[in-house]
């Protein structure tokens, strides 16, 4: 197979995922054709290739893997085209839930009422059924209370690589004193916060806002704060 073929191969493989694609999967589908290392080369050439191309697209590096996403500038018309399918957001309760756990994981379900000062399990369910949170162990006392940490579907989510990309408290003060109007992983937590006094974000410390959300090929751009509406099942 030519490296043009394989090239080919890999970018048609982007386009029909879901998720991010490891080297190692690349690798797998065209079946002994190239190694991981080569694949791993491959992908990041098609990510150079589609940074330098006039395009609506580019290959994002997340979660360990790369996918093909729309560009961020052209987020508006995408979303504006999609919504025609009435996609429904993340109630303001399930934005705060989840950001509370982004930030403290791991944590219990008593913390995380504690510090939104509210029953908040029903919430964490309808989280975990959007695969947004996960199970991640017990704590050590009395009654072994469940643990809950993101997952990689959050990260997908949200267009971050790792946890450590989540904006810092230091980071998320100083965007609210500059005042600077950005797309916010947790803007609709905050909103819920200035309409309801009695809620209190953890440990005093605000929610905060991070880059515009970019979204895989063919599904609806995901702004921070946006899926289906109210759910818990």
């Amino acid at each position: 197979m030519r490296d043009t073929e394989r090239l080919g191969a890999v970018e048609a493989i982007l386009f029909v995922s879901s998720g991010p694609v490891t080297a190692q999967q690349v690798a797998d589908a065209l079946e002994g054709e190239l190694t991981p290392a080569e694949a791993s080369t491959l992908l990041e050439g098609l990510q150079t290739r589609y940074e330098g191309d006039s395009t609506g697209l580019r290959v994002e590096r997340v979660a360990e893997g790369f996918r093909l996403v729309t560009r961020a500038s052209h987020a508006p018309f995408v979303r504006n085209f999609l919504k025609a399918q009435n996609l429904r957001k993340l109630t303001p309760a399930s934005v705060e839930t989840l950001a509370i756990v982004a930030y403290k994981q791991p944590i219990t379900t008593a913390e995380v009422s504690a510090i939104r000062g509210t029953e908040s399990g029903t919430v964490l369910k309808g989280l975990l059924d959007k695969k947004l949170i996960r199970i991640s162990g017990r704590k050590n006392v009395v009654g072994k209370p469940l643990l809950y940490g993101t997952t990689k579907e959050f990260l997908v989510h949200f267009g971050l690589n790792s946890l450590e990309d989540l904006p810092s408290f230091r980071e998320i003060e100083e965007v609210f004193r500059e005042g600077v109007r950005q797309e916010s992983l947790f803007k609709d937590t905050e909103t819920a916060r200035q309409d309801s006094p009695d809620e209190h974000p953890a440990d005093g410390e605000t929610a905060g806002e991070a880059p515009e959300v970019e979204t895989p090929t063919g599904q609806e751009p995901s702004p921070p704060g946006e899926e289906e509406e109210n759910h818990v099942q």
